[in-house]
């Protein structure tokens, strides 16, 4: 029998029991509604953070509605200051949210402990949603929902609608979901939770979907079509001082469509006709004084949905990396959607393409073809890009898979690239996990050494923490679809954390000591290339401001020059370095918050020493700027030279679903002054339109920056949902 409304099992975790109603929700964020007093809230959240397993210091009350179309989620958060609430992020997804008061929740559809979807919002009404695979976030990820906020003199309240339409779930019909909601009380830095989750899963605990609890009673829709196709237009004009031939306001005029399909409620079928990415915002420069690539971000709606499918080995397929673990930069990610469509930092025509993903029983699915076409400006050619992934549930929340890739032509070549693999995923206990993969590439013109594998071990407790891992890229292993730093490298890496919460402390709350070993050879293991011994030591506060300081010894050895900036070569050789790192991070409470970072030591037989500092500064709850310095002073043997980068963003965010925003970077290395403004504005819920502005400028000859390109475009899309 499901409950009254609300029990708990020993653990803490809750069975809630979402209520039937006959008329839809006026969302007007108010809960004046006869239903909130007929239907009891669930409520008794229990601590996470700062004191695990207590009842939280502030009272919320959850209610689950739902009728034939839509399931709501509603909530009353009192506050025993509503006066000292942190609220001043309102932009759609933004990360920056969980430095806010919020509440989120998320949704287990399939009750695989695997898979979900994320909501969260804040006093302001803000809106964020994620797809949640294996217990990572793909950020990026959006559908079609609602939610107002509302305020009453002892807190704040909201009303969420979200259609079935925009969920994937096994079928019609009753259901039993895997459910969870989080409150943070950001004055406080507390966390709490409905079903309670160990500290050690940290801020991101929403996302461990095998702790939470369950939701019953609710009963979904009897199948329906379920097709959404969206069109847009979309015009520019362009300007390319740099191009091999060339060219002034140049206009385009283009139209295209997606179009998704629901072959069953969980697994969708995707079509995409003369894609276009004019809405996509630009890339934060980086400053990179390495002799390997750097990684950026997918950002592209159409790549966005089931992403997370497309991860494999324990590491994402194309949204923020660092999310499994401290080895992650040099794992290669075996599908990067960022290599369709891009080249030499140029847009590249997507002609047509197609997409299959989701769950069928045990099984996750995702297949993917694309056709690109050429642009000689871009160096690029009609190229067909296909991938297959499958995955298959085993035991409670562990899976083994097979992926395959398929790039023709191949980079350089008038042959194909493939790659295969398979990978083995398995989270035992709570803070164990084990994983591991192998996978082969073929190449015309390379043979052998073309292997890449990789073993984990992971446990991270909250008081202890243990991580080991060994990884090998042969010298050919070349995977075109995906992305790899650098090849021919065996790695073995090692760390120890220990990291007590104090008791007694008024100012800390948690200090940690970690212990790190790289060791880095050749492929053969002939030849050392990088060797790293790092001691750390770092302070959480309760205002939830962050102090950490490093110390690193370094071996390095260049196989070969290095130009490491304009007319400085460093040579080939064996080098010896150490530096000494300390950062301080400011809570998001403040008005001035942000990351201060200093750098001394040696490298290279010379000296560096950089200050960086990332923040934000609150103006309104609707208006921030965020500036970002990088300032490196290198001295060595070879040449001395200084690195700035410096951006601003400025931020206007009228309502939840419209944001103002422009970006200005300067990189006196590379010589450049670019800017963009971009507005967004979700007009209906899935529509959109964008208005962006974009050029880059030289700085090399001094006076007033020559232009290089500009860009004026203006993109419109409309979704129809059947």
């Amino acid at each position: 029998m499901p409950p009254a409304v609300v029990n708990r099992d020993d653990r803490g975790r809750a069975t809630l029991r979402a209520v039937r109603i006959e008329q839809p929700l006026m969302l007007d964020g108010r809960l004046d509604e006869d239903v909130y007093e007929a239907v009891p809230a669930a409520g008794d959240f229990i601590e996470q953070l700062p004191r695990s397993g207590v009842p939280a210091t502030e009272q919320s009350e959850v209610w689950v509605f739902f009728d034939d179309r839509n399931l709501y989620i509603s909530a009353r958060c009192y506050d025993s200051h509503p006066e000292r609430e942190v609220v001043n992020e309102l932009r759609r997804d933004n990360s920056n949210l969980v430095q806010n008061e919020s509440i989120s929740l998320i949704l287990d559809t399939f009750y695989d402990r695997r898979t979900a979807f994320f909501f969260q919002t804040s006093p302001l009404g803000a809106i964020r949603d994620q797809a949640v695979v294996d217990d990572g976030a793909n950020e990026n990820w959006n559908t079609i929902w609602d939610v107002k906020s509302g305020r009453f003199e002892k807190g704040w309240t909201f009303e969420m609608s979200i259609p079935f339409k925009s969920l994937r779930y096994a079928g019609a019909g009753p259901q039993v979901w895997g459910f969870n909601v989080r409150r943070i009380v950001k004055w406080k830095n507390e966390t709490s939770y409905l079903s309670a989750v160990p500290a050690s899963y940290g801020t991101g605990a929403i996302n461990r979907i095998g702790v939470g609890g369950t939701l019953v009673g609710l009963e979904t829709p009897a199948q329906s079509i379920n097709l959404e196709l969206k069109p847009y237009f979309v015009s520019s004009l362009t300007t390319d001082r740099t191009a091999a031939v060339p060219f002034s306001n140049d206009l385009t005029k283009n139209v295209g469509f997606d179009f998704k399909y629901g072959l069953t409620r969980g697994l969708i079928a995707d079509a995409t006709v003369n894609t276009d990415f004019a809405q996509v915002e630009e890339d934060v420069q980086q400053v990179n004084l390495t002799r390997f690539s750097l990684f950026f971000p997918e950002k592209r709606d159409f790549f966005l949905e089931g992403l997370g499918i497309f991860s494999f080995g324990g590491v994402s397929s194309g949204t923020i990396r660092g999310a499994n673990g401290p080895t992650d930069p040099e794992v290669p990610v075996m599908f990067f959607s960022r290599q369709i469509g891009l080249s030499n930092a140029q847009t590249v025509p997507v002609r047509v393409g197609g997409r299959i993903a989701g769950k069928a029983g045990h099984f996750s699915v995702g297949a993917l073809n694309i056709e690109t076409g050429d642009k000689s400006s871009a160096g690029a050619v009609a190229t067909n890009f296909s991938v297959f992934r499958l995955k298959r549930d085993v035991l409670r929340r562990s899976s083994l898979g097979i992926i395959a890739t398929r790039r023709a032509p191949a980079v350089g070549n008038d042959g194909s690239n493939l790659l295969a693999g398979a990978d083995a995923n398995f989270q035992l206990f709570d803070n164990l996990e084990v994983s591991g993969y192998y996978t082969r590439t073929s190449t015309p013109g390379l043979k052998g050494n073309d292997v890449s594998y990789r073993a984990k071990v992971d446990y991270s407790g909250d008081r202890y923490g243990l991580y080991g891992e060994h990884i090998l890229i042969g010298d050919n292993f070349n995977p075109q679809v995906g992305f790899l730093r650098r090849d021919d490298f065996r790695r073995t890496f090692g760390q120890v954390r220990f990291s007590p919460r104090t008791k007694k402390s008024r100012t800390i709350r948690k200090l940690t000591w970690q212990a790190d070993v790289d060791y880095i050879t050749d492929a053969p293991a002939t030849v050392v290339q990088n060797r790293e011994l790092k001691g750390e030591f770092g302070i959480e506060f309760h205002t939830s401001d962050r102090f950490w300081i490093d110390y690193r010894r370094d071996y390095e050895f260049l196989p070969k020059n290095f130009d490491i900036a304009t007319g400085v070569t460093v040579p080939k050789g064996g080098y010896d370095y150490q530096s000494l790192n300390a950062y301080y991070t400011l809570g998001q409470q403040r008005r001035v918050s942000g990351k201060v970072a200093i750098s001394l030591g040696s490298v290279y037989n010379g000296t560096k020493k950089e200050i960086t500092y990332t923040g934000r500064g609150i103006v309104h709850s609707r208006f921030a700027v965020e500036p970002s310095i990088t300032l490196d002073w290198i001295t060595l043997p070879y040449g001395d030279f200084t690195v700035r980068l410096i951006n601003t963003r400025v931020i206007v965010t009228p309502t939840p679903r419209m944001a103002l925003s422009s970006l200005l970077q300067y990189n006196d290395s590379a010589h450049t002054l670019t800017s963009s403004v971009r507005l967004s504005w979700e007009y209906i819920p899935g529509s959109q339109l964008f208005l962006v502005y974009s050029d880059g400028r030289n700085t090399f000859a001094g006076g007033v920056p020559g232009l290089m390109n500009r860009s004026v475009a203006v993109k419109v899309t409309r979704l129809l949902r059947l």
